[in-house]
């Protein structure tokens, strides 16, 4: 089948928190949910950058609202911030609810560099993060009937090891190779927080997904690849249709990854996905785990 836009179910009623917002698969996603009719708050960096972002979607007059929320997940203080205005203030609106939220915002290959707190930029954005942001905002998805959490990975994932020294740079940086942990460690995140939700009870799921090859600024940083994704990428709006599944589709279940339906996975429709057996391994997602708590400092499902 191919679910496209006009699939989404109403949205209406629904509060939904969608990170890196102001551009590429974010703003895609986030754009088609408020045209739907959620409250979306469109987390971003940069505030000029989001304002215009908000803009630009409220310009379109979309049946629900777009608000913009600063967010730094280089900075795990930014973070707490975030988490701490929105349980105090953000939740108020819609009776202290939190329907969805989407792990989206991402770095690809920069230049050897690290977050406010010392960590790799890709390992520390990408995962570290969106784990410290989903724990801190878990209490608010709880008490949230049927909730969603749906964390980016990439095909990149499949090369991917997990190197736990890595994590506060290697001496010998390679880009690549940190991008494909850091989606690796994102979509572990995502199956591992499945298996702890429901063996609590908790009526939250946890969804992975990713774009396929998507033209968007995230390849900024290899001219080669852009210039490929210029040929041959969908569009933001037919890449966010992975994300948009896992979020909305009522048939989608905690636990699934969802990816293009094309050959490779890297252009088409909404489908499940294929897992790298290196994300299926319990005892090092356990791990995982138990070192993205100690670096962030926030504990949950323990």
């Amino acid at each position: 089948m191919r679910w496209t836009f006009d699939n989404i179910p109403e949205q209406s009623g629904r509060t939904a928190i969608v990170t890196g917002a102001n551009a590429g698969i974010g703003y895609a996603a986030a754009r088609a949910l408020a045209m739907k009719g959620a409250r979306v708050i469109m987390a971003c960096r940069n505030r000029e950058r989001g304002e215009a972002a908000v803009a630009r979607v409220a310009a379109e007059q979309p049946a629900g609202s777009v608000e913009l929320a600063i967010i730094d997940l280089a900075s795990l203080e930014s973070v707490r911030a975030f988490a701490d205005s929105f349980e105090a203030n953000g939740s108020g609106v819609d009776n202290g609810r939190l329907d969805l939220l989407v792990n989206n915002a991402g770095v690809m290959i920069p230049p050897q560099s690290k977050t406010a707190d010392g960590f790799e930029l890709q390992i520390g954005v990408n995962f570290l993060g969106h784990f410290a942001l989903t724990g801190l905002l878990l209490d608010v998805l709880a008490r949230t009937d049927d909730s969603r959490v749906v964390t980016l990975s990439s095909l990149a994932h499949r090369g991917g090891r997990i190197d736990f020294d890595s994590f506060w740079g290697a001496r010998h940086y390679k880009p690549w190779r940190e991008y494909q942990q850091s989606k690796l460690a994102c979509l572990m995140f995502a199956l591992e927080l499945q298996q702890r939700l429901h063996a609590r009870g908790f009526q939250v799921s946890s969804l992975a997904a990713h774009p396929g090859g998507t033209k968007t600024d995230l390849q900024r940083h290899n001219r080669a690849l852009m210039w490929a994704m210029s040929l041959l990428g969908m569009s933001a709006d037919q890449g966010a249709l992975p994300t948009l599944f896992a979020a909305t589709e009522p048939r989608a279940r905690g636990g699934e990854y969802i990816g293009p339906h094309g050959i490779y996975e890297i252009r088409g429709y909404p489908t499940a996905a294929k897992i790298a057996a290196r994300a299926r391994d319990t005892e090092m997602s356990r791990r995982l785990w138990d070192v993205a708590e100690k670096h962030t400092g926030v504990r949950y499902l323990s």
